[in-house]
């Protein structure tokens, strides 16, 4: 594995405690204070949420073995941003998801404005738009993208780390909702109960 992998695999590792301290509203006023804490808390969101982005495309970018899925395997198309010649068959699994993503992503900033989903810190519970559908948007999507993005670029130690990242995202989206609950309490408890958490669900009807 390359050190860029490496050094990237580190980078989400070292950002990972930094996410769940931006989360630890409560107890990071009772320390600080009320005005010194929340900008703590802020600061925090702002490495963390970044940083997250930033070590991922070190994790997607990375030199590593390429993976082929031998479906129209004799197709490919090139990626001229980074020279690389993908098969067709990833270009075509990557486009809807990624349509997909960006649609939930952008709806979920849409309804929690920019600030709240760079700091972490809602001032309310909402429920409305594509938070109807799924609690945590954001985590879907960055988990669908990073699926996306491994499977169009054939990066093989990046489509292995999938699972793991689930993982990841899970005990961040779970750690979140303890505060959220500390912190709104019923109004969220009743919200969490109704809506799933990173999958939304399918109806039939």
């Amino acid at each position: 594995m390359s050190l860029m992998f490496w050094i990237s695999i580190l980078g989400e590792i070292i950002i990972f405690p930094l996410y769940i301290w931006s989360l630890e509203h409560q107890m990071l006023r009772k320390k600080f204070g009320k005005s010194k804490g929340e900008r703590i808390g802020d600061i925090l969101g702002l490495i963390s949420g970044w940083g997250y982005f930033l070590f991922m495309f070190g994790i997607w970018l990375a030199p590593q073995p390429r993976f082929s899925i031998p479906l129209f395997s004799e197709i490919s198309l090139m990626l001229p941003v980074v020279n690389l010649n993908t098969p067709i068959i990833h270009v075509l699994i990557f486009l809807p998801i990624i349509v997909v993503v960006l649609w939930f992503s952008f709806m979920g900033v849409k309804e929690v404005t920019f600030k709240v989903a760079e700091t972490h810190r809602p001032e309310r519970v909402i429920s409305t738009g594509v938070y109807r559908r799924v609690r945590h948007p954001q985590y879907m999507g960055a988990l669908l993208a990073h699926f996306a993005i491994s499977v169009l670029l054939s990066a093989l130690y990046s489509f292995l780390l999938t699972p793991l990242m689930f993982i990841y995202l899970y005990i961040i989206a779970r750690k979140e909702e303890k505060e959220l609950i500390r912190e709104f309490g019923s109004d969220y408890e009743e919200y969490r109960a109704k809506v799933p958490m990173l999958l939304p669900k399918i109806s039939l009807r």
